[in-house]
């Protein structure tokens, strides 16, 4: 598999922050939907690696897992704070356990990729 350990982090970082921010009701922040943009592109590079790596079992988990986080993190990047609570407000629990799905998978790849050196420790 390729080495994508720097996105598998940011993703990881991201939806656990992104939860945490939402969870603890703070109020959305221009930053917000820029790790949001970035996350996805990280997302696409992990897709990326498994299919190259004919991983479909793994890819169609992840993509999975993936997606139901996508659709709380959307609520909250396209209509704030009042909007997730609106749509999702009711669902902390099933976002917070989406999320750690997501997170759960991402370890699982993390074991695939290289141990960090300071070659390939960019980020």
């Amino acid at each position: 598999m390729l080495d994508v350990l720097g996105a598998i982090n940011n993703l990881a970082w991201t939806t656990e922050h992104h939860f945490l921010h939402i969870k603890n009701q703070h109020d959305f922040l221009r930053i917000w939907a820029i790790q949001f943009e970035l996350a996805y592109t990280d997302f696409r590079v992990i897709q990326m690696a498994l299919q190259l790596d004919a991983q479909t079992d793994l890819l169609q988990r992840f993509t999975k897992a993936y997606d139901t986080v996508y659709h709380y993190e959307y609520a909250f990047v396209k209509d704030g704070l009042t909007g997730f609570n609106q749509a999702f407000g009711d669902q902390i629990d099933q976002y917070e356990l989406a999320q750690q799905k997501l997170l759960a998978i991402l370890d699982e790849l993390k074991q695939q990729q290289p141990q960090p050196t300071k070659e390939n420790d960019l980020i």
